[in-house]
């Protein structure tokens, strides 16, 4: 029996792979084609940074794949590295669909601190405030006790910034989880960080927080939602393994839903925010 070439097979399997996602992804939502226009915005967020060279293709063209099936309007890179990050440069240079603005994070270092704010046009003349605050100072500051700064002057940018904004949606991203983790050494020190910036979080109205993986994936403090994007290696008991993907976010006047897509193609949970402070899983 003669078989198959390999590339028939491979086409095969991505275009497998794109209607499981679809189908997923529109489970409980009425039938309809998405090429038409939606009231739904899309964007990307991922966590950046060096990956081996064929899991980092793999995870681009998926995104890819899903960043034109949903006309995905930016993606947000969770990276300590701002425009030099890896991901970043390869996605941009290398696949059409991902040739779409890139918000990325950075980590600094010394008495500069890398943060920024985008305000979006959304559907119906709303809007959408992206705002990236620069972790690091604030982590070492707090982690040794310490007054600095760098880490006052971000505090006092973030709160103006905050205070300015005046979208129906407000999303701050950073490197750092602010989650406190039971089993991190450190937990009443990390307690500090999260409860000094929480605090600005829940005076001004922010829906949600992205970060790197951390140990929760998934929280809800008050009002302020907290998702932390897949990382490459990811720790569970003791051991490492591959936790690997990317997060797309849909964006309507009353929700935003998050979709974690893993590197198989999967969507294996989604979670609601709903813009009067409810949320669902």
């Amino acid at each position: 029996m003669e078989r198959k070439p390999t590339w028939v097979c491979t086409l095969v399997a991505q275009l497998c792979l794109c209607f499981a996602l679809y189908g997923a992804l529109n489970l409980g939502q009425p039938q309809r084609s998405i090429y038409q226009k939606s009231d739904y915005f899309y964007f990307i967020s991922v966590g950046g940074g060096f990956r081996p060279f064929k899991q980092q293709t793999h995870l681009l063209k998926l995104m890819e794949r899903v960043a034109k099936s949903y006309q995905a309007r930016f993606v947000v890179n969770i990276s300590k590295l701002g425009e030099n990050d890896p991901l970043k440069q390869n996605a941009t240079m290398l696949f059409r669909s991902l040739k779409v603005p890139w918000y990325t994070t950075r980590v600094s270092k010394g008495h500069e601190f890398g943060c920024f704010q985008e305000k979006i046009k959304l559907p119906h003349g709303e809007t959408l405030d992206i705002i990236s605050v620069d972790t690091g100072s604030l982590q070492e500051t707090m982690l040794a006790g310490l007054s600095s700064g760098t880490a006052n002057n971000q505090i006092n940018w973030l709160t103006r910034t905050l205070e300015r904004a005046n979208s129906n949606w407000c999303i701050v991203v950073g490197f750092h989880p602010l989650v406190v983790c039971e089993e991190n050494k450190e937990q009443m020190k990390a307690k500090r960080i999260y409860n000094s910036v929480h605090h600005i979080f829940m005076k001004f109205g922010v829906n949600l927080y992205l970060s790197k993986q951390g140990c929760t994936g998934y929280s809800r403090q008050d009002s302020v939602t907290y998702i932390e994007n897949p990382d490459l290696i990811k720790f569970a008991n003791g051991r490492e393994i591959v936790d690997d993907g990317f997060l797309l976010h849909r964006v309507s006047s009353l929700e935003i839903t998050t979709y974690f897509v893993t590197l198989y193609g999967e969507v294996v949970h989604r979670t609601v925010i709903r813009q009067r402070g409810k949320e669902v899983m």
